[in-house]
């Protein structure tokens, strides 16, 4: 498959896939969750595959989800939100449920549902200039993958997403247990590949089963039905709309993005 909106290489054992919309600051769109998840089924049935590393080309990891192609989309009601918020989750949490190690390599801006597809990543290497935020309460969405209680307290996680915050440091990040590593700019892709290749010197089953059995006592204490009741709910707080993500989004449409985002942050500066 010709990919669009994202990188996919191999070499040696380990499989690289980089979000590539940089002039977007690589914001994932319906094409780029698609992309994703045919790259994972790749890489899942590629027995050369041990380990896959994602990151992001250009300045950022990710912004997160394409508002702008929401915007023009205006989808509502129900049905059409089931199947847009079903395909956010979906790609978040493939790096979660794939068989084989995953590695987020992080720089720049990594926000809302790329933060979220980071932390579902096994293991996560953040650059010093990296950037982790869940800003969508502030514009009036809700979370798709609820995973950061799971990773962190859930002080520590109300304090993210009741607050909005989107200038989480990588310090920050490490400190909350966001990320493993904080590595000097511009090392963030090759430390992960290099722990990819050490990883992937290792018996690949044996790597399976133990990924199996982490992820195993996550499902045991719940985590898989909390998502789920998660998403239920955000998908019941986009299908109603709340009066915020409808003024953000009417702005946007009117005057841009740029000025909807300028008119979130002004509420909160007030």
């Amino acid at each position: 498959m010709s990919y669009t909106t994202i990188r996919y290489e191999i070499s040696g054992h380990v499989a690289q896939l980089t979000l590539d919309r940089p002039e977007r600051l690589n914001a994932m769109n319906r094409t780029m969750l698609e992309e994703i998840n045919h790259a994972c089924d790749v890489a899942e049935s590629d027995a050369e595959v041990r380990v896959m590393v994602v990151t992001g080309a250009g300045a950022a990891f990710s912004s997160g989800f394409d508002l702008k192609e929401q915007m023009e989309a205006r989808p509502s009601g129900a049905e059409a939100w089931r199947k847009i918020l079903d395909d956010d989750f979906a790609a978040t949490m493939r790096f979660w449920s794939l068989s084989k190690p995953t590695i987020a390599a992080v720089h720049g801006h990594c926000l809302a549902g790329a933060c979220e597809l980071a932390l579902a990543c096994d293991l996560t290497i953040a650059a010093e200039d990296a950037i982790f935020g869940e800003p969508e309460l502030r514009f009036g969405a809700g979370i798709v993958t609820m995973i950061l209680p799971w990773m962190t307290g859930p002080k520590q996680a109300k304090d993210i997403i009741f607050n909005g915050l989107d200038d989480v440091t990588a310090q920050e990040a490490l400190r909350l247990g966001l990320v493993n590593r904080v590595v000097p700019r511009g090392e963030d892709v090759a430390t992960a590949l290099a722990m990819a290749r050490r990883i992937a010197v290792i018996d690949p089953d044996l790597v399976r089963e133990t990924k199996r059995a982490i992820n195993r006592a996550y499902e045991i204490m719940g985590m898989d039905e909390a998502l789920a009741a998660a998403l239920d709910i955000d998908h019941g707080i986009e299908s109603r709309g709340s009066p915020d993500k409808r003024r953000f989004m009417e702005i946007a449409r009117t005057e841009g993005l740029r000025a909807a985002i300028a008119w979130r942050d002004r509420r909160f500066s007030e």
